[in-house]
């Protein structure tokens, strides 16, 4: 005789429960969590483009004067420094929610190899620091153009193939 041991569906149940949790509890979903008054997560969103040209930087800085923030490239590392307004006080009552972030902040990016910082270029608009980090000429990508085959004719003179010369 066998004995066949069924799950019990409170097992399975559970189980997925606790999957549910996980997912929920992964980064994904809750990118930022409250910590002693603080948000923690990163400090300062960026969007970082490759495009043939350049390395392309933008940060969301709202709310941030330009003369408040400081870009320095060092050793292939890319780092936006800040300070915003010193934390407001409320003069009667207490905060309800509070999530605007105040102090200063800062953000390294590791760059790729082959571009050339001292041509560097930042503007800043709307809350948005743009910087434009041009790549080394002998890093942009080139085309190369095919030549056609050439071949030679019975009197030593090159000639074009029919099939090159109808393009």
């Amino acid at each position: 005789m066998t004995i066949v041991r069924r799950p019990s569906p409170r097992g399975e149940f559970l189980t997925l429960r606790q999957a549910m949790d996980r997912l929920f509890d992964d980064d994904v979903f809750r990118p930022f969590t409250w910590t002693a008054g603080t948000l923690e997560g990163p400090a300062l969103p960026l969007d970082v483009v490759a495009t043939p040209e350049s390395i392309v930087v933008e940060a969301s800085l709202p709310g941030i004067k330009p003369e408040d923030v400081e870009i320095t490239v060092e050793d292939g590392t890319l780092t936006i420094t800040g300070r915003t307004a010193d934390e407001r006080q409320v003069g009667e009552g207490s905060y309800l929610i509070q999530e605007i972030r105040r102090g200063s902040f800062s953000r390294s990016v590791t760059l790729p190899n082959g571009l050339e910082p001292d041509k560097a270029e930042a503007t800043f608009e709307h809350g948005i620091l743009s910087l434009r980090i041009p790549k080394a000429e002998q890093m942009k990508p080139r085309q190369i153009r095919i030549s056609p085959v050439t071949e030679m004719s019975s009197n030593g003179t090159a000639r074009v193939p029919a099939e090159a010369s109808r393009t």
